[in-house]
C-alpha cells in the first residue's frame, strides 16, 4: 500500500487505485485523496510560508545535496534503488536502464538546482531586501506565490527532475502523481524529507482526474504535463491558476546537404530513452534525397529487439496488449497515404502474458509540413519529409527541439529567432540532450518569480 504524503503524516484512504505492471498484474494499491482532503490541505498550505523560505539558498542546496544522495543510494519506502528501477520499469513499461538513467537525471537536477535557478536570475536583481544597503533601492527577486502544484505525466521518470528548483526557490511543492508511474515521485518526495525538507514543504497526493482539478485550482502556480486535450484544458485559464503547460514535445531534425554522417545520431534522438520522451524526434526533415535516408532509418532501427521493460537489453517501450493495439490502430489510421518502411506489418509484439513491445515504425511523407509531422506516440516513431530552402523554417515552428546539420549559418540564425522553436541543437548530439543547467521549456524560475522594486529606509528611520 502506498500511502498519500500530507503535511502531517501519511494518509490512508478508503479510495484506492490498483497500480498493476504492463501485463496486468497488481504491484501495489495507491491512496486516492478526496477532494475535500486536498482542498482543505491547500488552504493551509497557502495560509503561510513553509519552513524552506525561511532557509538561505545555500541551507537548501545542502539539503538538496543530501535528498538527491538518498533519492540514489537509500532504501526508502522499504525499497532500495535497483527494485525501485524494476518496479518502474515493470508499471511504466520502459526499459529498465531507461528507468535507471531517468532516476540519475533527477538526482543530478536535485543536486544543480539551485546553480540552475540562480543562472535564471536577472543579473540585476538582488535575492533578498537584506542584499540592499539601507536607504539604497534595487530590485528584489521574489516568489510569485507559496505553492506550486504538479500534476506530473508517467512518460519517463525525467519529468520529476522538472520541479526541483521550485523547492530550491523556498516554494511547497504538492505533487499528484501518473498512475502510469506514481513510484518516481514517491521515492522522491520521501528522499526530499529525508534529507531535511519539511512534511509540508513537500507533498506527494495521488488524485483521481477530478480532484486533479482541485488541486490546480487550490494552489498559487502549477505545472502541467500531458497531451493536448490536458495543456489545453488547463491553459485556458478557467481555473484562475496560472499554469505552465508541459505538452507534446514534437520535436524536429533537419538536415541540410548530405545525411550520411547524422544517421547515427537521428537513430538515437529518434530511439534513444526508450523513444517515449517528449525530446525524442518524432519529424525529421531532409535536404536530399528523403526517400534513401527513409530507408536507411528504417533498416537501422529494425535491429531493436523487443524484450520485456526488466530485461537489462529491452531498449523498446512496452504497453498493456489492448493499449499496444489501440496505438497500433491509431497509426495506421493517421499515417493516410503516408509510405511506410517500418512498421507496415504491425507495431505491437506480443509476449504472449498480456503486455507488449512497441516496435518502431518509420514513414515517408510528401511534404515538410505534411500534418503527420505533429503527431508524437510513446514509442520511436518517425515521419521522415523532403526539406527545400525555399520552405525555411515554416515546417519547423511549434517545436520543443531541433536538432540542425547544416552550414548555412542564416538558416541557422533564423530557427534561433523562430519564437515558436524553444530549443536548437546543433546535431552533434541527441535531441533528448539536456544536462543540468539547460532550460528545458525556459528556466522554470522565470515562471516561479519575478522582480519587485525595493528601496529600503534608512538606518534608524
Amino acid at each position: 500500500m502506498i500511502d498519500a504524503l500530507g503535511p502531517d503524516k501519511p494518509y490512508r484512504s478508503r479510495k484506492r487505485g490498483l497500480i498493476c505492471d504492463v501485463s496486468g498484474q497488481n504491484v501495489a494499491e495507491l491512496t486516492h485523496v478526496p477532494a475535500l482532503y486536498m482542498a482543505r490541505t491547500l488552504d493551509r498550505l497557502r495560509s503561510e510560508s513553509g519552513v524552506a523560505a525561511t532557509l538561505t539558498l545555500a541551507e537548501r542546496d545542502k539539503l538538496l545535496q543530501q535528498a538527491a544522495l538518498n533519492f540514489e543510494t537509500a532504501r526508502l519506502g522499504g525499497i532500495g534503488p535497483e527494485e525501485h528501477h524494476r518496479l518502474v520499469a515493470l508499471t511504466s513499461g520502459l526499459p529498465v536502464s531507461v528507468v535507471r538513467a531517468g532516476a540519475a537525471t533527477v538526482a543530478d537536477a536535485c543536486r544543480g538546482a539551485v546553480k540552475t535557478v540562480e543562472s535564471a536570475r536577472p543579473q540585476a536583481s538582488v535575492l533578498s531586501r537584506l542584499d540592499i544597503a539601507p536607504g539604497s533601492a534595487a530590485a528584489v527577486w521574489r516568489r510569485r506565490g507559496r505553492v506550486l502544484g504538479v500534476n506530473a505525466s508517467g512518460n519517463h521518470p525525467a519529468v520529476h527532475s522538472l520541479w526541483l528548483e521550485a523547492l530550491a526557490l523556498g516554494y511547497r511543492v504538492v505533487v499528484r502523481p501518473s498512475h502510469r508511474d506514481p513510484l518516481t515521485a514517491y521515492r522522491l518526495v520521501l528522499a526530499l524529507r529525508a534529507a531535511g525538507f519539511a512534511n509540508d514543504d513537500v507533498l506527494f497526493l495521488p488524485c483521481d482526474y477530478g480532484v486533479a482539478d482541485e488541486l490546480v485550482r487550490g494552489v498559487d502556480l502549477a505545472i502541467v504535463f500531458g497531451g493536448d486535450a490536458v495543456v489545453s484544458r488547463y491553459a485556458g485559464g478557467w481555473l484562475n491558476t496560472p499554469v505552465l503547460p508541459q505538452g507534446p514535445g514534437r520535436v524536429k531534425v533537419l538536415i541540410t546537404g548530405r545525411w550520411e554522417p547524422f544517421l547515427d545520431l537521428v537513430v538515437e534522438s529518434v530511439s534513444g530513452i526508450g523513444g517515449a520522451s517528449c525530446l525524442n524526434a518524432t519529424g525529421v526533415l531532409i535536404e536530399q534525397n528523403a526517400p534513401e535516408f527513409a530507408e536507411a532509418l528504417a533498416d537501422r532501427l529494425s535491429h531493436l529487439r523487443p524484450l520485456p521493460p526488466d530485461h537489462e537489453m529491452a531498449e523498446l517501450p512496452c504497453r498493456p496488449i489492448a493499449e499496444a493495439r489501440t496505438l497500433e490502430a491509431f497509426l495506421r489510421q493517421r499515417a493516410g497515404n503516408a509510405v511506410s518502411l517500418l512498421g507496415h506489418a504491425g507495431i505491437v509484439h506480443d509476449f504472449g502474458n498480456g503486455s507488449a513491445a512497441l516496435l518502431p515504425a518509420v514513414h515517408l511523407v510528401h511534404s515538410a509540413t505534411a500534418e503527420q509531422l505533429a503527431i508524437e506516440l510513446p514509442f520511436p516513431c518517425a515521419w521522415v519529409a523532403p526539406w527545400s530552402r525555399s520552405q525555411g523554417t515554416l515546417p519547423l515552428r511549434d517545436s520543443l527541439v531541433v536538432g540542425v546539420a547544416t552550414d548555412d549559418d542564416a538558416l541557422f540564425a533564423a530557427l534561433v529567432e523562430e519564437p515558436s522553436i524553444r530549443n536548437i541543437y546543433a546535431l552533434d548530439r541527441p535531441t533528448w540532450w539536456l544536462p543540468p543547467g539547460i532550460p528545458h521549456d525556459g528556466f522554470l524560475a522565470e515562471f516561479l518569480m519575478r522582480s519587485a522594486a525595493v528601496a529600503r529606509p534608512q538606518e534608524g528611520r
